[in-house]
């Protein structure tokens, strides 16, 4: 097809169809209505009870001018949590029914919300780009949430549609054009294949976990005929095979970025391309990670992508290249060498092996941390599919907060499919990911990022029977400084003052997590949130009970005190939407706002029956 061709009015016209009134106006309403809701729990936004309502849950917002009045209805919940009701929504200016635009929305509260002219048209863009992300899948929906909750693992990968449940802008990839998007984005569920390239061992590195070298994993990830191509194509560029690692890259950061950032490398040979791989990948939800569809048991590989997502730009850094293996190998034997764990069926998909590239003049011209330092880099990373046991599957956590375009749960569907009660069915799910992490924590200060994307659900008869963690490499951190790591690993050591260790759980997990998942449960399985909050409060009084060894560590990081501190995350991307955290100093990038009400305090624990074994 000619250049002409392509941008002819018809297929110009095919390619933006999701961007229809309608789909506009529902993806308005959906992210205003998340927007009210999470700038409302950051203590950003204070809404008020509707004068003109007399059902209680009727609020109104204004805007510092007095000249626009936003009107809705929601439901309140434990931790400052907001259920607000899209199809509520209405906004007047001056008296008159406006439209409703999240866009006018920032432009209207700037000032509230602490949007400086620097950040406000990056995050503005990145809103746009999430509310055209919606329209999407308004126009190419995936199964519904009944289906979907029985679908395999990659189309329920490709099926959500909320991304992270709190940040605003979680679909920003700015960077991404339509074509882009419709080929990479995890919602398309376009399989691609991979570009290799060979890289000059003078600038690049290559690490991997004891027992596992560069030409293994080649033979385990290619196969010999792919190899035997590459080889020849290497060979037909009269270079020295000897003289080369062979990495993969994302295609679109070869043709936006490395072909011309890296163009003096490319012209002195110390890149070549050496074509496709033979495999198809999928996208996921994390957008740089891509799944072998072609041979599930095959490893899943992370790329570098330049696109800014999310308060950072999805990079892969070369410098953390090296110790991302070596700290996947020490965490892996230590989680099968603790009993706790072992009984629990904790477990992690190791990064077993990772590449960098140092591009020597921009080595010398930027600092650590420099985007320009993270754009040839990639790891391969176990996939959970050669785990698995008979009548088991894969999902990703993410899915126990999805709702369908129609409002449907597959939360709801997974426990209505399971047989078993509402109860019952969260018990074994907090068993699960819950306990595990818990220990991890008091036994060794160790914490995760445990957020729905970088947890896998393995599911028996549709209930959560164990979980996998993922995304070790950039996401874990030792807290405790009496543990002794190895020199390999000490990058995961961070400083975190004793007060703020506990929001490893409280933020990440009942505040990060767990507070949406209690009102899907509320609205569609009609289980109370106190019961919610209780069954969470006696998975962590089980554990307790069940180590008193550690009454002291229990005592230091109390998770039942009546509040703690309110860690906000979109804070952090309406201050700095390009790097919102010091990945070396997470302390310190914290934007605190008051303190949040405990909603397990208080709860005293259960007494066992007598015979029943504690569970550890």
């Amino acid at each position: 097809m000619t250049k002409d061709a392509a941008m002819d009015g018809s297929s110009t016209a095919t390619s933006i169809r999701h961007l229809d009134p309608a789909h506009w106006e529902m993806a308005n309403r959906q992210l205003l209505a998340k927007a009210l809701a999470e700038f409302s729990h950051e203590d950003l936004l204070h809404p008020l009870p509707s004068t003109a309502g007399s059902s209680g849950d009727e609020y109104r917002l204004g805007t510092p001018d007095g000249l626009v009045l936003y009107r809705f209805r929601a439901r309140r919940y434990a931790l400052a949590h907001w259920r607000v009701d899209p199809a509520s929504l209405c906004r007047t200016k001056a008296g008159q029914t406006a439209p409703i635009e999240l866009m006018e929305f920032l432009l209207e509260f700037r000032e509230m919300l602490g949007l400086g002219p620097e950040v406000l048209p990056v995050y503005m863009e990145e809103i746009s780009s999430t509310l055209a992300a919606a329209c999407y899948q308004l126009e190419y929906p995936a199964l519904d949430a009944p289906a979907l909750a029985m679908a395999d693992f990659q189309s329920i990968e490709a099926g959500m549609r909320e991304g992270h449940p709190a940040f605003v802008a979680n679909h920003g990839r700015v960077g991404f054009g339509l074509d882009d998007h419709q080929r990479y984005a995890p919602e398309s569920a376009r399989p691609q294949s991979l570009l290799w390239l060979a890289v000059h061992r003078r600038h690049a590195r290559f690490d991997a976990i004891a027992g596992l070298d560069h030409a293994s994993l080649l033979l385990q990830e290619l196969g010999p005929e792919t190899i035997r191509r590459f080889s020849r194509q290497l060979q037909s560029a009269g270079s020295e095979a000897g003289d080369y690692l062979w990495m993969p890259v994302h295609p679109w950061q070869w043709q936006h970025k490395i072909a011309t950032a890296f163009a003096a490398d490319i012209a002195r040979r110390d890149i070549i391309p050496l074509g496709l791989g033979e495999d198809r990948y999928q996208a996921q939800q994390s957008i740089r990670t891509w799944f072998n569809r072609s041979h599930p048991q095959r490893a899943y590989v992370k790329t570098a992508l330049s696109i800014l997502n999310m308060g950072f730009m999805r990079g892969l850094s070369a410098e953390y290249m090296v110790s991302t293996p070596a700290i996947n190998q020490w965490l892996a034997r230590l989680i099968h060498q603790d009993p706790v764990l072992r009984q629990l069926e904790f477990d992690i998909l190791r990064e077993v092996a990772a590449i960098g590239y140092r591009q020597p003049q921009y080595q010398q011209a930027t600092s650590a941390g420099s985007a320009y330092r993270k754009m040839l880099a990639a790891l391969w990373r176990e996939s959970p599919v050669p785990r698995l046991q008979a009548g088991q599957r894969l999902m990703t956590m993410a899915a126990l907060l999805h709702l369908d375009r129609h409002g449907q749960s597959l939360l709801a569907a997974l426990v209505q499919a399971s047989g078993l009660t509402p109860e019952a069915w969260l018990e074994s799910y907090l068993h699960a990911w819950l306990s595990p992490l818990l220990h991890c924590f008091f036994a060794y200060g160790l914490v995760f990022m445990p957020h729905g994307e970088n947890v896998i659900l393995v599911l028996e008869q549709h209930a959560v029977c164990r979980i996998w963690m993922k995304d070790i490499g950039e996401e874990i951190a030792v807290m405790d400084p009496e543990q002794i790591l190895p020199p390999a690993v000490q990058r995961i050591a961070v400083q975190v003052p004793d007060a703020l260790q506990p929001l490893s759980i409280f933020t990440d997990m009942l505040d990060g997590f767990l507070r949406f998942m209690a009102p899907i449960m509320d609205v569609h399985l009609d289980y109370p949130e106190d019961r919610f909050w209780t069954a969470v409060a006696n998975c962590v009084h089980r554990y307790q009970q069940a180590h008193p060894e550690r009454a002291a560590r229990f005592a230091a990081s109390d998770l039942f005190v009546p509040q703690f501190p309110r860690s906000c995350l979109n804070r952090l991307q309406l201050r700095n939407n390009l790097q919102m955290v010091d990945l070396a100093d997470p302390a310190g990038s914290l934007q605190l706002a008051g303190q949040l009400p405990n909603p397990i305090a208080g709860i005293r624990p259960p007494s066992p029956a007598p015979g029943v074994p504690v569970h550890g």
